[in-house]
């Protein structure tokens, strides 16, 4: 199956990994990945195309999410020059294709901020992602292990109010992992397809395009973004979507790469690049 998106032909293969693909989504060492020539070259022997480096990045408004971004690291509005820098150089050492990518968290209080800072910025795409619910981190389950369910239920309607706002923005080429609250037992399986629906409709009217997500597809949950029910939304509203193996770590490019083109496939997706390549 070849698909074609902006300069890009995308080649799957459902036997191996695929003879032509681009990954849009992974980390280095400038957020929470490792050293960055090690990712690079790791992509490149896993037999890929192109790789984004889209370190993460928070200009968050709640003074706790500050702490952690403190803690993490995720402050690539400081360091993206160097990035650059050091993008530039592993470019001259090797044949595989890099993009200056980031992974943005949006909060819809920073929307002014982060627009400012990626108009200064000027990185080739941009991935948005919903990981917190006001100053709670939404893959941190203690912070919402005594909350009820009609509490729970809200902050899950919050979290797609957030998506659907981040999607309208139009800030962003790619919608990261768009079930994020899947990863969390208490705010698990309460999404409806109203929700996805809301989703979906809000992306067939925006440059934004989903993307699958294999960050946790080959551990022992086997989840993959978005999930069954949320992708046959997706399909049935006629949307391209990016792929993104979500990888930290040299040794996962490869078995996720596979994974995903055989996904592809599978599924028939029509797979493109971000909107701004």
């Amino acid at each position: 199956m070849t698909v074609r998106g902006g300069r890009f032909a995308i080649t799957l293969s459902a036997a191996s990994v695929p003879t032509k693909v681009y990954d849009f989504h992974s980390h280095s060492n400038y957020s929470d990945g490792e050293i960055l020539w090690r990712m690079v070259r790791a992509a490149q022997e896993a037999g890929l195309d192109g790789v984004g480096i889209t370190d993460h990045c928070m200009l968050p408004e709640h003074e706790r999410l500050r702490d952690d971004r403190a803690a993490l690291g995720h402050t690539l509005d400081q360091t993206y020059e160097r990035r650059r820098r050091g993008i530039e150089t592993v470019r001259a050492e090797t044949d595989i294709e890099i993009y200056d990518a980031v992974e943005m968290d949006y909060d819809p209080d920073a929307e002014g901020r982060i627009a400012d800072f990626l108009n200064d910025a000027d990185f080739e795409y941009v991935i948005g992602s919903v990981h917190a619910l006001d100053d709670r981190p939404i893959q941190y389950p203690p912070d919402f292990a005594d909350e009820t369910d009609r509490t729970l239920d809200a902050l899950v309607d919050q979290y797609f109010d957030e998506l659907v706002g981040m999607i309208d923005s139009e800030l962003f080429d790619i919608a990261a992992h768009p079930d994020l609250v899947e990863r969390t037992p208490h705010l698990s399986g309460r999404a409806t397809d109203h929700h996805y629906e809301r989703v979906a409709k809000a992306l067939a009217d925006s440059r934004t395009v989903p993307e699958i997500n294999a960050g946790r597809a080959l551990r022992d949950d086997g989840m993959v973004h978005p999930n069954p029910d949320f992708l046959d939304v997706l399909v049935d509203h006629d949307l391209q979507f990016t792929l993104g193996t979500d990888a930290h770590h040299p040794d996962e490019y490869e078995p996720r790469a596979a994974f995903l083109a055989d996904f592809a496939d599978e599924h028939g997706l029509d797979v493109t690049a971000p909107p701004s390549l």
